[in-house]
């Protein structure tokens, strides 16, 4: 009996030391992964880009995960390197074996090829690279880690105090936090440091090789006055936005944390800037002008006529939160009668389709359409409402056919109407 005593005590030893391993690797999981459930936190705060008044805050201290907003303080780095002379945009960056290996979104080069130092950024940019991002850590910084130190050490030294940097990218790390008012402090901090390469945030198409990457910050696109600057997006995180916005001299910047899908995000970050901008009119700090679309391939159609429209039914908004009367707006965004010829861009059932429509029209073609105004025009049909979407202001019938066929040679639809017909 002794025998079978002893003979089974080396089982038990190592059931025991089985079981202890398995209770350390659940805690080291619970430690190290990140929290789904307490890490997809909404956060959010807009800001005056020029005074720093706080126009709209929520939980801006709390810790969440940047994801590939970390790329903004990656760009950071790039910019103080490119200031100091330690790169120059033409420098070539090798890719390492630990480059070529990370998760995606990447470029996917090979190890051994190389890229550009503005070649990078615009990768970074606009297709939020992972892989790029750790060639300019190892560039810049010897090693990812080395380099992901560098970058923590100058978000202290600008103001980011609650924020640590694991990686270069963003890819999952259970250690790399920030804040939305550090996010802020970042934004801020970029402008005025290396405000010269901040236009690189209004790249919304990179060519790369045989490929074209477009920008995944929508914004630039749907919603005026935009001019950067990223986006971010891992499991942990939800989908992140920072935005800067210059309207008549007035800029916002904003950040959202924590949006379920990338269109909720951009639509709760639109209703921000809206609401930010509405409190700022309330004041009479903007005179919000014309619509026209102005020399630098900027227009000012349907967000800023819906500006005007909120600011004017505000009260009506402010009693049920969050809405604006559509029939309200569109019929004050009616048009005053004018002579001459105008193109007709698009006929919608959808209003914002229609005000996409315009601004598409406008920045692919700027030069011929310049000096024209744009508007979203209401109009019964039989089976409902019609939204048309329409640039006024051509001196005659030939101007406008020609203004068609440059917009038709994108292939954009257009079609010239006098002023007053129905389309």
């Amino acid at each position: 009996m002794a025998k079978a005593l002893f003979a089974k005590r080396p089982f038990g030893m190592r059931g025991c030391l089985a079981a202890f391993l398995c209770l350390t690797a659940l805690l080291l999981t619970t430690i190290l992964a990140p929290n789904d459930a307490s890490a997809r936190t909404y956060t959010a705060m807009i800001i005056d880009g020029e005074s720093g008044e706080v126009l709209h805050e929520y939980r801006p201290d709390h810790k969440v995960y940047p994801a590939s907003l970390t790329k903004i303080m990656t760009l950071y780095m790039v910019f103080n390197a490119l200031e100091h002379g330690k790169v120059s945009l033409s420098t070539p960056m090798k890719v390492s074996k630990r480059a070529w290996g990370q998760a995606p979104s990447k470029l996917g080069l090979n190890p051994g090829e190389t890229i550009t130092v503005k070649d990078a950024i615009l990768a970074l940019v606009t297709k939020s690279a992972n892989d790029i991002a750790v060639v300019v850590a190892e560039h810049l910084g010897g090693t990812e880690i080395k380099f992901a130190q560098m970058m923590t050490s100058e978000a202290r030294r600008i103001g980011m105090k609650r924020t640590t940097f694991r990686n270069a990218s963003g890819l999952p790390n259970r250690g790399q936090m920030t804040t939305a008012r550090d996010m802020i402090q970042l934004a801020i901090a970029l402008r005025k440091n290396y405000g010269s390469y901040y236009h690189y945030f209004a790249t919304q198409k990179f060519k790369f090789g045989n490929r074209t990457y477009g920008n995944h910050n929508n914004l630039l696109a749907s919603y005026y006055g935009t001019d950067g600057i990223k986006t971010g997006y891992i499991n942990a995180s939800g989908f992140n936005l920072v935005a800067s916005v210059n309207r008549n001299g007035k800029r916002l910047i904003g950040v959202v944390f924590g949006g379920r899908t990338a269109r909720t995000r951009d639509d709760q970050m639109k209703k921000l800037l809206d609401q930010a901008y509405i409190k700022l009119t309330k004041e009479g700090e903007i005179t919000v002008p014309r619509p026209r679309i102005s020399p630098d391939d900027k227009i000012l159609p349907a967000d800023t006529q819906l500006l005007i429209a909120k600011r004017d039914t505000m009260r009506e908004a402010e009693q049920q939160p969050g809405r604006i009367d559509t029939q309200t707006i569109v019929t004050r965004l009616k048009p005053e009668t004018t002579n001459g010829w105008a193109i007709q861009v698009g006929a919608f059932s959808d209003q914002r389709r229609a005000q996409e429509a315009v601004l598409a029209a406008a920045r692919t073609a700027p030069d011929v359409l310049r000096l024209t105004r744009a508007t979203v025009e209401q109009q019964a049909s039989g089976t409902g409402v019609v939204y048309r979407a329409r640039l006024l202001g051509f001196d005659g019938e030939t101007e406008a056919r020609a203004a068609c066929a440059a917009l038709r040679r994108e292939n954009l639809a257009c079609i010239p109407v006098n002023s007053g017909e129905a389309g």
